[in-house]
C-alpha cells in the first residue's frame, strides 16, 4: 500500500511506501525536505501535517513537544503516513541532487588545535568524485554496525582533503578512539553527504551564524563558501565555548575580518579562566545575541551545536525578537555516545 503526499506551498507531490517515513520517501524522490539527524532527535526535520493521519514514531520529546503535536506538528524523519496527506514544509533546493555514497578515505592528517579538539583531514580514493554542499555532514560506518556523524568544515570548492572537527568526549568510544589511537594513513569508511543545514542563497537577508564549540566546523564550511561565491551579505558569527582555548581556529576567523568588509565575529565565553584575561562577551551565545538584536524580523539564523544551545536560540528568537520560524536553520549535534 502506498499513500500519496502533497508538499505546500511548492504543490509538489510524492508516494510513500508502507513502512516508509515521510523523510525516506522524499529523498527518493528528490524532494528537498530538510533534516537532520534522519532519528526523532534533532527536530531539524520537523513541519505541519494540514491534513490526514501519521503514526508519530519513535522520537524524543525535546524534538517533538506535546504542543507542537497539538498543533499538528510531527517529525518527517519518523512519522509515517496513515493515509493521502497534505503537509506543510520548507524545501531546500540543491542537496537532493548530491550522490550519497558508501566510500573508504585514507587519514591524511590528525591536528589538535587545543586539549579536546581532534581536526582530521581525510583523503579519498583518487577515481573518486564526492560531491557535497556546505554545510552537510557525514556518517562513519563502524565495524560494529554503530554510525558517527560529524559534519563537514569544507567548502565544495575545496574538497581534496574533508575536513572533520572532531571533540573528545569522556567516555565517547569512538572520540576516544580518533584521540587514542587513530593514526595517519588508517583506512575508514563513510555514508555521505547528509543533512539539509546548506546556505540558502536565494535569500539577501543579513546572517547571523550561532555555534557551540565544535558547531564552528558547519558553520566555516558555510562561510567559505559564501566568501568564494562572492556573496556580500552582511554576517555576523557568535562562537560560545567555556574558555579562551576553546576558540581553536581563530586564525581562520581573523582571515574572514581581513578580507570580509560585511563579515563580524562575537565570541562568547561561558566560564573563562583567570589566565585567560577575558574582556569580552561572557554567558551564553543565544544571549548575546539577544543583547544586541532587539528585532530579528529581517533576518537568517543558522546554529550548529549542543541541542539545548539551539532549542533555546529557536525558542528566544521566535518569540521574542520576531525571527520568522522558516529563517532559523539549525544542526544540533545530538549526543550518540561518541
Amino acid at each position: 500500500m502506498t499513500f500519496r503526499v502533497t508538499v505546500q506551498p511548492s504543490g509538489h507531490q510524492f508516494e510513500v511506501m508502507e513502512d516508509e517515513s515521510i523523510l525516506q520517501a522524499a529523498l527518493r524522490a528528490s524532494i528537498g525536505l530538510p533534516y537532520g539527524c534522519r532519528s526523532g532527535a534533532c527536530g531539524s526535520c520537523k513541519g505541519k501535517v494540514v491534513q490526514g493521519r501519521v503514526h508519530l514514531g519513535s522520537y524524543q520529546e525535546t524534538a517533538l513537544t506535546e504542543a507542537d503535536i497539538a498543533q499538528g506538528k510531527a517529525l518527517f524523519c519518523c512519522a509515517q503516513p496513515q493515509e493521502d496527506l497534505v503537509i506543510e514544509a520548507r524545501e531546500v533546493s540543491g542537496f537532493t541532487d548530491m550522490q550519497i555514497k558508501k566510500l573508504p578515505c585514507r587519514v591524511e592528517g590528525i591536528e589538535r588545535p587545543n586539549h579536546d579538539v581532534v581536526i582530521l583531514k581525510l583523503r579519498l580514493p583518487a577515481n573518486e568524485k564526492f560531491e557535497f554542499m556546505a554545510g552537510q555532514y557525514i556518517d562513519f560506518l563502524l565495524k560494529d554496525g554503530k554510525r558517527r556523524s560529524f559534519s563537514l568544515a569544507n567548502a565544495p570548492h575545496d574538497a581534496a582533503v574533508l575536513e572533520l572537527h572532531i571533540r573528545h568526549y569522556p567516555g565517547g568510544s569512538f572520540s576516544g578512539f580518533v584521540f587514542n589511537e587513530l593514526k595517519e594513513r588508517a583506512i575508514l569508511r563513510f555514508e555521505g553527504p547528509l543533512g539539509a543545514f546548506v546556505l540558502r542563497e536565494d535569500s539577501t537577508k543579513p546572517i547571523i551564524f550561532m555555534a557551540g564549540a565544535t558547531g564552528f566546523a558547519p558553520i566555516k564550511g558555510l562561510i567559505n563558501h559564501a566568501r568564494h561565491r562572492g556573496i556580500e551579505r552582511p554576517m555576523t558569527l557568535y562562537w560560545g565555548v567555556q574558555s579562551r582555548a576553546d576558540l581553536y581556529q581563530m586564525e581562520v576567523v581573523q582571515a574572514w575580518e581581513a578580507a570580509m568588509p560585511h563579515f563580524s565575529f562575537v565570541p562568547v565565553l561561558s566560564d573563562p579562566l583567570p589566565e585567560d584575561r577575558w574582556e569580552g562577551r561572557t554567558g551564553f551565545v543565544h544571549q548575546a545575541i539577544l543583547d544586541d538584536h532587539a528585532d530579528l524580523s529581517g533576518y537568517q539564523v543558522y546554529a550548529c551545536g549542543a541541542p539545548r544551545m539551539v532549542e533555546a536560540g529557536f525558542t528566544a528568537f521566535t518569540t521574542t525578537r520576531g525571527l520568522p520560524e522558516d529563517e532559523f536553520y539549525s544542526d544540533p549535534f545530538v549526543p550518540s555516545g561518541v
